[in-house]
């Protein structure tokens, strides 16, 4: 399937059993034990530098507890990721459309409600996400997920984790447009939607001509630097409750300031994992832009933005919504620490099927999973 031009290759059956009781361990366990499965997949000769990957997980804690539907790890050419939103939305026409219950054992348990949407609760690494699936009769079927209508979700709380940080670049890695606009650094926010992301503006990283004057090879040099600069900065990162998600996924390259998406209708470059580029517009970098733009007072609670990606903006229908749809508070900074501020988010999408596969590792192809071959 892909969102706004972004791939997700749904994984439904081919892998062992994930050891493990929680989700957690059994990502673990798919890191550590069975890794190879995700390189055959993700990584050429089968996949490409650019393939996102989502493994259904029909049993966690979650849903054993009944608190979830079913459990997903999110997958990618690094490794695995906390949480993802564009491959969230394509899993949504998926798990109402597969009609088979051994792919989706909580399938007889969808309902329609009275807006003609099913409700699903997806367990992803960084908690559980709501998903709201417009859908239709499908005749001698029962459901099937209409595609005319937008998918909507809302992930876990998301967050400013840090405001304005100057960031120093190594002269070493400092690129033409930063030298040419005589700086050694940039200022950057950290937002966290599910997973951690650094926003910077294109005119900040020097490129005065903005996203769509600045070539993929530019942004990917600039936002590689960024991203190891502010990967290096003690405190920066940081989770109120859960430090194992404390780790910098991506850098998003905004037109405009960071947290004030009515200016440049939310055009976004984002480059996550191993520098691969999103063609969407990133569902949890959007849960992320909404939060820092509702601390910052750009968006109040319902007021919903755009956001588009340089693939999404060639079509109008491909853009992503987000408005916070209520706020909270994490931890009160009663006990003398940090207060933290966090919004919930709703995002929307749309995603469409591109086809089937079955993949096939012959014995003694010594290149199944061989990998991917790096830009010049």
């Amino acid at each position: 399937m892909h969102t706004s031009g972004e791939p997700t290759r749904i994984v439904i059956s081919g892998y062992p059993e994930l050891k493990g009781r929680t989700l957690l361990e059994k990502r673990a366990f798919a890191r550590e034990k069975v890794d190879h499965l995700r390189k055959r997949l993700m990584m050429e000769p089968r996949g490409h530098a650019e393939m996102y990957g989502a493994l259904l997980v029909r049993h966690t804690e979650l849903t054993e507890s009944g608190e979830a539907d079913i459990g997903v790890l999110f997958m990618h050419n690094e490794g695995y990721s906390t949480m993802c939103g564009h491959a969230t939305i394509a899993l949504g026409r998926f798990l109402v459309d597969t009609h088979d219950e051994r792919i989706f054992p909580q399938l007889g348990q969808l309902i329609k409600d009275e807006r003609g949407d099913v409700e699903l609760r997806l367990h992803a690494p960084c908690g559980v996400v709501r998903l709201s699936v417009p859908v239709m009769a499908a005749e001698g079927r029962g459901l099937r997920s209409d595609p005319t209508r937008r998918v909507r979700f809302v992930s876990v709380p998301s967050f400013v984790s840090a405001r304005d940080v100057l960031v120093e670049i190594p002269e070493e890695a400092r690129w033409t447009a930063l030298r040419a606009a005589g700086k050694t650094g940039v200022r950057v926010d950290v937002a966290y939607g599910g997973a951690f992301y650094a926003f910077v503006s294109a005119a900040e990283l020097g490129f005065t001509n903005g996203l769509r004057g600045t070539t993929v090879r530019e942004l990917d040099a600039a936002t590689a630097a960024v991203k190891r600069a502010v990967a290096a900065l003690p405190g920066v990162v940081a989770h109120p409750s859960e430090p194992a998600l404390e780790y910098l996924y991506g850098v998003i390259v905004t037109e405009g300031p960071a947290d004030d998406p009515a200016t440049d209708g939310g055009l976004s470059a984002c480059f996550f994992a191993d520098q691969q580029l999103d063609r969407s517009p990133t569902g949890s970098g959007v849960s992320a832009r909404v939060a820092l733009a509702v601390a910052a007072g750009k968006l109040g609670v319902g007021e919903q933005a755009e956001f588009h990606s340089l693939v999404s903006m060639a079509d109008a229908g491909s853009a992503f919504t987000g408005a916070a749809v209520e706020t909270a508070v994490l931890a009160d900074g009663g006990d003398g620490g940090r207060r933290w501020d966090a919004a919930r988010v709703e995002v929307s999408g749309r995603a469409f099927y591109t086809g089937a596969h079955a993949f096939v590792a012959e014995t003694g192809d010594g290149l199944a999973g061989a990998g991917v071959i790096a830009p010049a």
